[in-house]
């Protein structure tokens, strides 16, 4: 009875929301007021990041079972959004879209759909892993229409769409999908695996794919340290998110990171906080030229702060990897031809072939061409020789394959002093709060 007198007062309160080009000299503001629930403001964050706008600043709140939140966009030429169409939609999709995706947690595996064959694999990461599950696809006459594929912590993750080569439709028939997961399993697993492959057979329904990712490597423990031979190790140091978490008495815990800024950073920490059973009742996002602020007050689900340091540890841990996930690490390489079946088997196998490592990718097919874009790094994790690339380029086609970008390159922005409790000004400083002695740290 509960369960649906929630139900009604949702339906009687949908959001509304608020779009102003007026209210901010360089940004579209766009203000959601709505009843709260849990993951609504994960829900709001993903209609905003699938239509490639970038929040570069947010206000949160969503005490009192009344959620609030400002969130400052642009897009992706870093201009405000002048389009009446565009606008409306964004205002449809937000005020339609508080019953999002079942995250179906937990499951990794093969789910037929009417358009496509969903495979969502998990394995230990190695060079040249993505040619063999290319070419076991291409054998069994998949053809691969999108996919994306992430690496972290030698541990990699790839949730890939196929159609049936001959119907151009999913694959339905039990024992080929059956056999699919049996030869893609036995690829995962290698020689030496250091944790159990999967490829589950899960039940029909619709998913977000890049949340899907998240959930498959936290499922996998990614944000576990892996040390391995003869790789290069993540650097420590102010290249890395600095991330610290405070308790207010038996109130909050206040998480405050600091990291380099890029698209879909918001999400990706939502996806995780909100996939890790945490709520955050209020916070403060602000984006510089190239690094991003942000500090969120949470409780658990139970209505708990975080009260023991192994949780924080694992908090903190879980943070960097959602962080670091999508990271574009190595050099940017971006595919754009004709599709066909193999396509993707031949590419990756000429990357093996010259010792290169992807370290995250994402596929993409449409009207016949296939647009693909490869980030890449030697076997050891260094940057690759400029001739190996050249080599590559003449043997694929130098129209086909071009040079994105070196993000392996890129500056690092410049060392900042932070404070915590940055965004909520002197009542939220961390030393004011210390003299008070309302605050245990945790740092």
């Amino acid at each position: 009875m509960d369960d649906e007198y929630a139900k009604l007062i949702r339906r009687v309160n949908q959001p509304r929301v608020v779009i102003d080009n007026n209210a901010c000299g360089d940004a579209t503001v766009i203000q959601v007021d709505s009843i709260n629930k849990h993951g609504i403001l994960l829900e709001v964050i993903q209609v905003l990041t699938d239509m490639n706008l970038t929040i570069t600043k947010a206000n949160i709140s969503s005490d009192g079972g009344w959620f609030m939140n400002v969130f400052n966009v642009v897009d992706s030429d870093g201009n405000k959004i002048r389009d009446k169409e565009v606008i409306d939609y964004i205002q449809r999709r937000i005020e339609t879209s508080a019953g999002f995706v079942p995250s179906r947690r937990g499951s990794v595996g093969v789910m037929p759909s009417e358009e496509h064959t969903s495979i969502e694999l998990a394995g230990t990461d190695r060079p040249g892993l993505l040619s063999e599950v290319c070419a076991v696809l291409a054998d069994l006459q998949c053809n691969v229409v999108n996919a994306e594929i992430w690496t972290h912590n030698a541990r990699a993750a790839a949730v890939v769409h196929v159609t049936d080569d001959s119907t151009g439709c999913a694959i339905t028939d039990p024992k080929r999908l059956s056999t699919i997961k049996k030869l893609l399993c036995n690829v995962l697993k290698g020689s030496d695996d250091l944790k159990t492959a999967k490829t589950v057979l899960s039940a029909p329904g619709v998913m977000h794919r890049e949340r899907r990712l998240h959930q498959i490597m936290f499922a996998d423990r990614d944000y576990e340290k892996v040390e391995r031979a003869g790789v290069r190790a993540v650097e420590e140091g102010s290249s890395r998110p600095q991330i610290t978490l405070l308790n207010i008495e038996k109130d909050y815990t206040v998480i405050t990171m600091s990291s380099k800024d890029r698209p879909k950073l918001l999400f990706d920490i939502v996806c995780t906080l909100t996939d890790m059973q945490y709520v955050v009742f209020h916070g403060m996002v602000h984006t510089g030229e190239m690094e991003a602020y942000q500090e969120f007050y949470i409780r658990h689900v139970d209505g708990l702060p975080i009260s023991s340091e192994a949780e924080r540890v694992r908090v903190i841990k879980c943070l960097e990897a959602a962080i670091e996930r999508r990271a574009s690490e190595g050099l940017a390489l971006e595919l754009c031809t004709e599709d066909r079946l193999g396509l993707l088997s031949d590419i990756t196998r000429i990357f093996r072939e010259n010792s290169l490592c992807i370290k995250r990718a994402l596929i993409s097919t449409k009207g016949g061409k296939a647009k693909d874009t490869f980030y890449v790094t030697d076997v050891t994790g260094n940057p690759v020789d400029p001739k190996i690339i050249d080599s590559i380029r003449k043997q694929i086609g130098l129209t086909a394959l071009r040079v994105k970008h070196n993000s392996g390159l890129a500056p690092k922005p410049p060392h900042q002093e932070t404070t915590m409790g940055y965004f909520f000004g002197n009542l939220f400083k961390a030393r004011t709060f210390q003299n008070f002695k309302l605050i245990r740290s945790y740092s």
